[in-house]
């Protein structure tokens, strides 16, 4: 091959060279051209709308509103890792590092030393404590005053047992322990021969009367002493002493009968002749009343007509009775110093558990008539405070006077009875007053226990004027002070046991000692028959 031809195929495959290099360059050219345009296409689409009105909907889209090639894309919120907790075999292999055996023994050992400091604290506490004083023996005649009905006529409109039974809501009102009933059997006016211990007279109602009686005031926690005086409306109780033993042997069978009818106790007048005449008879019925039942004990009650302190107690002590009513606050004749010597006396030889406090009874009449109406809540205050147990006369609660017999009938006040009468509407008025003063001191006396069995301690006595302190243990605590004279009069009290001041609690004077107010134990002031109940706690 020559020169010349090699020449040609050199030229030739340089022209096809540039022309290819040419055809890269147009190529490359467009290339560019081509990719801003999808640039500039992917800008615009980034610019339009996701969606769109129906209007400018893309044809190839169902519902016309997204533009073609647009995409949604949902962004998944950023949650926080939460911390559940070690497994089952990772709290095993932490439990079981020395680090955590040690914590678990540290806190063991500190829960026991708190509960036994917990517990030393407790037991120091308790054995410093000033020690709660034994309550004394006592029975159910011991905690309220009792409540004498000794003509059942007379105390109803029905004029008999079934009207008591009607009137036991109107009692339990008053916080009354027990009713004497009677006496209501057959016993003719000095007439040995008919006496008969077990039947009932006419006059007061029949057996049945008497069951449901007793029935409806043991609803009530009433109890239920029968009077079985033999000759109660005869000059002498137990006739003569020729018919004492006779008496006495027919009376024990009758106390069988009557307890096994469910009464809570006995009463007896004229107990010093029996007790005399035949000892060992009165042995026998102290014994049928006071041992011959289990459980609660049923009460025998003794009245005489003994005035004196130390007869008083002779009494007491010869008969063996649980109670005895007497004379001995009733003389008008006696001063303040007399009243307080006679409790004195008769606290210093019995427990005060033995002693029966009272002023009126069937006999004698109402607590009105012996003391005068403008007395008796000052008497009411004296037998609900002193330390034993208090007895009154129906009527006494409302200032019942005696007319013309010692059985006046009783007088009851309808809430809703409207008198147009100007004096009988003040009479009530008296009346309600009286009973409303009666029924706040019988409370105090069954729930306070200075008042129920405290100790009794004498503050200040004269002439005129007995003032007492009734304490028990940490119980709060009652001075009761009385003024019998016609004078004002200024008690100064004072006893390691008081303190400066006292509040009244109950009072005769609405005026000058209202209750509430407080008051100076060192110059206590008390108006002509005024009487005042102080309160004050317990002081350690």
């Amino acid at each position: 091959m020559g020169y010349k031809t090699i020449a040609k195929q050199l030229g030739e495959k340089l022209s096809s060279t540039e022309n290819l290099n040419s055809t890269n360059v147009t190529m490359s050219k467009d290339t560019e051209v081509d990719m801003k345009d999808v640039e500039l296409n992917d800008m615009d689409q980034e610019k339009q709308p996701m969606t769109g009105g129906a209007g400018n909907g893309d044809a190839g889209s169902p519902n016309g509103t997204e533009k073609n090639g647009s995409v949604k894309v949902k962004i998944p919120e950023e949650t926080e890792t939460k911390f559940t907790g070690l497994s089952k075999d990772e709290l095993l292999r932490v439990a079981g590092t020395p680090g955590w055996v040690r914590t678990r023994w540290a806190l063991l050992i500190l829960f026991w030393l708190g509960w036994l400091g917990m517990l030393a604290g407790a037991v120091a506490i308790i054995v410093q404590a000033p020690r709660c004083k034994d309550l004394p023996a006592m029975n159910w005649w011991n905690y309220g005053p009792l409540y004498q009905i000794g003509d059942v006529q007379a105390f109803s409109e029905s004029q008999n047992l079934k009207g008591v039974e009607n009137k036991i809501d109107r009692l339990s009102q008053l916080k009354v322990k027990g009713l004497v009933i009677g006496p209501i059997h057959v016993a003719p006016l000095d007439n040995l021969v008919s006496l008969n211990f077990e039947a009932i007279s006419s006059d007061a109602g029949n057996l049945e009367q008497f069951k449901g009686l007793i029935t409806a005031a043991h609803k009530k926690s009433i109890n239920v002493i029968l009077d079985l005086t033999p000759n109660y409306l005869g000059s002498g109780p137990w006739f003569s002493n020729v018919s004492v033993t006779n008496v006495a042997e027919r009376l024990k069978s009758a106390l069988v009968f009557w307890l096994n009818q469910g009464v809570d106790g006995i009463q007896l007048s004229g107990v010093e002749r029996v007790a005399s005449v035949v000892p060992s008879l009165w042995a026998d019925i102290r014994a049928i009343v006071q041992n011959g039942t289990e459980g609660k004990r049923r009460l025998l009650i003794g009245v005489t007509e003994k005035t004196s302190a130390v007869e008083v107690s002779e009494l007491l002590n010869s008969t063996g009775v649980d109670l005895l009513l007497s004379g001995a606050l009733r003389s008008k004749s006696m001063t303040a110093t007399d009243r307080a010597q006679t409790v004195q006396q008769l606290l210093s030889s019995h427990n005060q558990t033995q002693l029966a406090w009272n002023i009126g009874d069937r006999k004698k009449g109402h607590l009105a008539t012996l003391v005068g109406p403008d007395m008796v809540n000052f008497n009411q205050m004296l037998l609900l405070t002193l330390p034993g147990t208090p007895v009154f006369n129906y009527g006494d609660e409302i200032a019942l006077a005696d007319a013309d017999t010692k059985s006046p009938k009783m007088l009851w006040d309808p809430a809703d009875d409207e008198d147009t009468n100007g004096t009988a509407k003040e009479e009530k008025e008296q009346r309600l007053s009286c009973r409303s003063f009666f029924k706040t001191l019988s409370e105090l006396r069954g729930k306070e226990r200075s008042l129920q069995h405290g100790d009794y301690i004498p503050l200040f006595n004269s002439t005129s004027a007995l003032a007492y302190l009734r304490q028990w243990d940490q119980s709060g605590r009652y001075i009761a002070a009385f003024n019998w004279g016609s004078d004002v009069v200024t008690i100064q009290l004072a006893h390691p046991n008081l303190p400066g001041k006292a509040v009244v609690q109950v009072s005769t004077d609405k005026v000058n000692l209202a209750p509430d107010s407080t008051v100076e134990l060192s110059a206590l002031e008390l108006g002509p028959g005024q009487a005042v109940l102080l309160q004050f706690p317990y002081i350690s």
